[in-house]
């Protein structure tokens, strides 16, 4: 159970965003899935909506309904004292995140979101992870597929390695997948803001404690031809490394020395090459205010994929590990990796720190940290895939 008892607060869960596209999918998926005796409600700030779609959800009329808007304070705090756990699909975080997270942190409320912004995780971090680090609270950001796959692969690649030694793990992404308008925006967002991107994470820095006797590092590496995974591999700049580096900081498991690199994985050097290109333009677009509205209007948020092109949607993320004379090789796999996964992955970490006997943890936590065992329990358990595919001796021939 969660340090607060259940009778402490009118419920387990709240939702706040239900009414959005994730956090619609989100609410679908706690309707069919949760246990039958999780007391959970919907917050958002149109209570029509929110009535239309408890009205929808089977078993919708035990699920609860509150008014919270992200521009008012203290019906955020509000909000937060009625939850042990808040879960947050209101994006771009940067922008409609930081009221909510400090009433959880203040009120020792457990709170995930689903965001792939850096600079609000480091903001998030200097701002409110010693206060929740007072009350009780955990805050665990990016429990989608960003980056839950990522960071929850390479826990699992770890654990299927010899301890105490130095590992090297390198984590190879395919996706096949559409974008909602929410994403787009939080994407924009962030490509426009590098600068303060750079300046969060430098005073980030100055407030993480030193890691002593042991070393963690997250190198971008270079395009390059893999041939242990028989395709071409692009660094990924996305915030999943940043994630699994504060992983392995916080668990001695990973090693006295490790390594971890993020990739794109494509098979075929044009659409390498093409893919390259087209980030450096919505690169350099999202510089330029009017370029950056354009795109932004092409989807708006709430848009998102239909449940046709979800259902054909699918990703892989292949890890190589390497230590201590052992090369593994392990997959994560599922299916729409951006809408119905995420929703998956995103209620499963909700009601893992709702229920599951987890290690003592407070403050600013990952997935790995925070629910490791139990949450990749739980996500096999839904049909998301962790496996291993190869065990050799290491540098052997793929």
């Amino acid at each position: 159970m969660s340090r607060l008892n259940r009778t402490d607060r009118p419920y387990d869960l709240v939702l706040f965003g239900a009414t959005g596209f994730v956090g619609t999918l989100t609410a679908e998926y706690l309707a069919a899935h949760a246990p039958k005796d999780l007391r959970w409600a919907v917050a958002g700030h149109d209570e029509g909506k929110l009535e239309r779609l408890r009205e929808r959800l089977p078993g919708g009329a035990e699920v609860g309904v509150l008014h919270a808007d992200v521009t008012e304070p203290a019906g955020l705090r509000a909000l937060a004292e009625h939850a042990r756990v808040v879960a947050t699909a209101v994006g771009p975080y940067l922008l409609h995140g930081g009221e909510l997270v400090a009433a959880c942190a203040d009120t020792g409320t457990d709170y995930l979101d689903l965001t792939g912004e850096p600079e609000f995780v480091d903001l998030v971090y200097v701002r409110h992870d010693t206060r929740a680090r007072e009350t009780g609270a955990r805050l665990v950001h990016a429990c989608g597929f960003d980056s839950v796959p990522h960071d929850l692969g390479v826990y699992y690649t770890v654990q299927q390695l010899p301890e105490g030694v130095p590992l090297t793990v390198d984590g190879y992404v395919t996706a096949d997948a559409a974008f909602s308008g929410g994403t787009l925006a939080s994407a924009l967002n962030q490509f426009a803001r590098g600068r303060r991107v750079l300046a969060a994470a430098r005073d980030r820095r100055r407030h993480e404690p030193r890691l002593t006797g042991r070393r963690v590092s997250v190198p971008t590496g270079a395009p390059r031809f893999a041939e242990e995974v028989g395709a071409w591999a692009l660094p990924l700049p996305t915030l999943d490394p940043q994630i699994v580096r504060r992983s392995a900081r916080a668990l001695e498991r990973y090693g006295p020395d490790f390594r971890y690199r993020h990739y794109a994985a494509v098979r075929h050097l044009p659409v390498a090459v093409g893919g390259i290109a087209a980030a450096g333009a919505v690169l350099a677009a999202a510089q330029l205010p009017p370029a950056r509205r354009w795109l932004s209007g092409r989807l708006q948020p709430g848009d998102g994929p239909s449940a046709e092109r979800r259902a054909r949607s699918r990703f892989a993320v292949r890890f190589v590990g390497e230590g201590g004379g052992r090369r593994v090789f392990t997959e994560v796999a599922g299916g729409d990796p951006g809408y119905d996964e995420t929703a998956k992955m995103f209620a499963e970490a909700a009601l893992s720190l709702a229920f599951d006997d987890l290690p003592p943890t407070a403050g600013q936590v990952t997935t790995a940290q925070a629910m490791g065992d139990a949450l990749t329990g739980r996500l096999r358990a839904a049909g998301i895939t962790f496996r291993v595919a190869a065990i050799r001796p290491a540098s052997s021939p793929v």
